[in-house]
């Protein structure tokens, strides 16, 4: 290196040292990244293999209430309160309770969570404690609160002796922890001192499950917040069914917060005097609020004895029946959970019959999942049945969009499927007539319209052609009523889209 005549000399206070041109792809000594495994990795080896579980139906029916529209609360999460159901089903499948639990009647996980918020709420003010030896409790509790040393405040309140958090020698003062600032053990404070937390956690624990397995601890110590006095009786569970003991054939329906109680609850022998009474009062009366909750009351007593025998299946049977004739959906769906797994039981019935009720459900609802899984456990003695077969020719014609078919199936459902079908034969007469319009220019008859979409009268189907808001494409001339398809490009195709999208709204028929 040359230097000017005049400049310094070439020592220098620094020695230059080359720049790092790359601190990413330097990697460190030791450090090598096959040392450590990454995090997916190591995951993927404690994770256990996971089954499908068959859930029982009732599970099932239970979590679908949770989440269905009419129940979700509006204080409640949705996290939340998927956390309270994962907490509930888990702990029934550790505990063997899932099959012996009345999911029908179980609160939902939002009203259990706004159930704890308002014990919550009223536990945070306590009614004011009372006063002993002249001394109020709630000045001393406030006393002790204090972090302050057992030199400064006295402990009378404790008959003199100190508490056992201020239990401590005389060095480990106020005074003496400002004189003695640093960390270290002192006089046999060390890891085997019998006075350090290590050695007082397990004598702690050790004393406390030696006197619950000798059955000595109370409610107080395993409960250090509660106060001495108050003495509570845990609850016990049943160790079998319970036998009722109630005459009473009309019991009004209450949803159970707590065990049972044997006399409200009716014998087997009361509950079919019950089921003839309903039946009767029903025929007469017609009055469906009264006999749905007093089904409701029937069905809770055969839960709460466990009562699986033909007369619970002709019960539930009887009630979703009504429920169907009364377009109560949402009884029905209950009735229908627990036959699913009655009849699984071959307790008799008909099972045929309400298996065909369930296909044309999932016509209703558009639910091609459940509808799947129904094709693919089809038997063929189920298949040759004749409400089941009605009711996969009604499928196959609404898949083939073969209307025509559909209709002629509509006017002879056997048993009580009509009821069901008028859910939503209004939303596949809005389909033909978007497919009418579509294939017939420039108009059509009325009767024509009548006689394919299975209506009773040109006047229920003109009555049905205004209620969807198309009185102007009627036009009555040459002696008859025409609809005039040439002028109704998607007309109905929008009001079909608003149909399906709220398939739970049952349509005009």
């Amino acid at each position: 290196m040359t230097y000017a005549r005049n400049s310094m000399p070439p020592t220098t206070a620094f020695t230059a040292v080359a720049a790092r041109r790359n601190f990413a792809g330097q990697q460190q000594a030791g450090y090598s990244s096959s040392t450590s495994p990454s995090p997916s990795a190591a995951g993927s080896t404690n994770l256990p293999d996971k089954g499908k579980r068959d859930w029982p139906p009732q599970v099932r029916s239970y979590v679908q209430r949770s989440f269905a529209d009419g129940n979700i609360l509006p204080d409640v999460d949705r996290q939340e309160m998927e956390i309270k159901l994962k907490k509930i089903i888990s702990q029934s499948v550790e505990e063997g309770t899932l099959a012996i639990i009345d999911w029908d009647n179980l609160p939902l996980p939002q009203v259990m969570i706004q159930d704890e918020r308002r014990r919550t709420h009223s536990s945070h003010f306590p009614p004011l404690p009372s006063k002993q030896n002249g001394h109020s409790i709630l000045t001393n509790e406030i006393k002790s609160n204090k972090r302050k040393s057992a030199e400064i405040e006295p402990s009378d309140s404790t008959g003199g002796q100190s508490l056992p958090w201020r239990q401590s020698d005389d060095r480990e003062s106020f005074e003496s922890r400002l004189s003695y600032p640093d960390k270290r053990p002192r006089n046999g404070a060390g890891p085997d001192s019998p006075f350090s937390k290590s050695n007082q956690a397990p004598e702690a624990r050790k004393k406390r499950f030696q006197g619950a397995l000798a059955g000595t601890s109370s409610a107080a110590s395993l409960r250090p917040w509660r106060s001495s006095t108050t003495h509570e009786v845990e609850p016990t569970e049943p160790k079998g069914p319970i036998i009722g003991r109630c005459q009473d054939l009309e019991k009004k329906y209450f949803r159970l917060t707590s065990a049972p109680n044997p006399d409200t609850v009716r014998p087997l022998h009361v509950l079919e005097k019950t089921l003839d009474h309903l039946k009767k009062k029903w025929r007469r009366e017609k009055k469906y609020p009264y006999i749905c909750d007093q089904f409701k009351s029937l069905r809770q007593d055969l839960t709460v004895q466990r009562i699986k025998t033909s007369f619970t299946v002709d019960a539930y049977e009887i009630h979703a029946r009504i429920a169907l004739e009364e377009g109560d959906l949402s009884e029905y769906n209950q009735c229908q959970t627990q036959l699913r797994a009655l009849y699984m039981q071959n307790l008799g019935g008909h099972p045929f019959e309400f298996l065909a009720y369930r296909i044309l459900y999932f016509l209703h609802t558009s639910n091609r999942t459940d509808m799947n899984d129904v094709l693919a456990d089809l038997t063929p003695t189920e298949k040759r049945h004749p409400a089941v077969k009605h009711a996969l020719d009604a499928r196959s014609a609404l898949a083939l969009g073969n209307y025509h078919r559909f209709f002629q199936l509509y006017l002879d459902t056997p048993n009580m499927g009509a009821y069901l079908m008028d859910m939503f034969v209004g939303r596949e007469r809005l389909s033909a007539l978007s497919a009418v319009c579509r294939a017939y220019k420039p108009d059509v008859r009325l009767r024509f319209v009548t006689e394919e979409l299975g209506f009773d009268s040109d006047e229920d189907s003109a009555r049905f052609i205004c209620e969807h808001g198309a009185p102007h494409l009627l036009e009555e001339r040459d002696g008859g009523v025409h609809l005039l398809t040439g002028k109704a490009p998607g007309f109905f195709d929008s009001a079909l889209k608003a149909a399906s999208a709220r398939p739970g709204v049952k349509l005009p028929t």
